[in-house]
């Protein structure tokens, strides 16, 4: 399993998912350009030091991502407004990549359409989205929940 971030915007968001992802075990993919230099402080800071416990990959971009994702052979999940599935009812594989969109703009349609599964995190009809980091979340739990890839539970400090 892992995540892939398309363009990110908000250091804050990255630096929350990279947390999540190294808590969880999972790599990330970072397609550039980012909003931000990924080595900002700012990312950094929200990071934290948990960006030495995640594995990083740098893409220069999209189709560069394409080639190393189609070579390992792996599906690609897009997390998106326009999905046709609710996560709920999506059946995650362990080999799945979990993209999410800009902040500001999601991904291009080019993008959208290469994505093998699109799902969408349900939300009131009213709103029109949840957080980049929230929405990562919610949909990564549920992957990992069905492939039994959550890491082994620890005992309490």
């Amino acid at each position: 399993m892992r995540l892939a971030l398309y363009q990110p915007d908000i250091p804050q968001n990255a630096g929350t998912l990279l947390r999540l992802a190294a808590c969880l075990g999972v790599a990330v993919d970072i397609i550039e350009p980012a909003g931000f230099p990924v080595s900002d402080r700012a990312f950094r800071r929200a990071g934290l030091d948990y960006l030495d416990h995640v594995e990083i990959v740098r893409h220069v971009s999209f189709a560069a991502f394409e080639q190393a994702r189609q070579a390992a052979g792996a599906r690609l999940v897009l997390l998106t407004t326009r999905g046709a599935v609710a996560y709920v009812d999506a059946a995650f594989r362990a080999d799945d990549v979990l993209m999410l969109g800009r902040e500001s703009a999601g991904v291009p349609d080019a993008v959208h359409a290469a994505a093998d599964l699109r799902v969408v995190v349900p939300i009131r009809a009213e709103l029109r989205s949840l957080n980049v980091a929230v929405a990562g979340a919610i949909a990564l739990g549920e992957a990992l929940r069905q492939t039994a890839g959550f890491p082994s539970r620890r005992s309490p400090p």
